[in-house]
């Protein structure tokens, strides 16, 4: 796992995420152009913002740094630093962590 430092840390309720690129070639071995790009969904946790309160409750990370994670498609803000691609997704874009 490469580690990225990045002088961006998130609020309380949120994670810094980079994402995973996609696989451009199929298990087959078909080659997929580059206008057949979906949006990742996977990725590693950088860095984890505190806890929070959600609906009065105290909340905290489902994850921890260096965790990979698949989360929701379209959540989180898109950011770029230093030419690497990074998201910023609330707790609850997170769907699971893979082991």
């Amino acid at each position: 796992m490469t580690k990225t430092s990045s002088k961006i840390k998130p609020v309380p309720g949120y994670l810094l995420i980079k994402p995973q690129p996609i696989e451009k070639t199929t298990a087959s071995g078909i080659v997929l152009p580059d206008s057949h790009e979906d949006k990742p969904q996977q990725g590693t946790v950088l860095s984890v913002g505190g806890p929070t309160l959600i609906d009065g409750q105290k909340v905290t990370a489902p994850c921890k740094v260096g965790d990979v994670v698949i989360y929701r498609e379209w959540g989180g803000k898109e950011y770029k630093e230093n030419d690497v691609e990074l998201l910023l997704l609330k707790f609850d874009d997170i769907m699971a962590t893979i082991q």
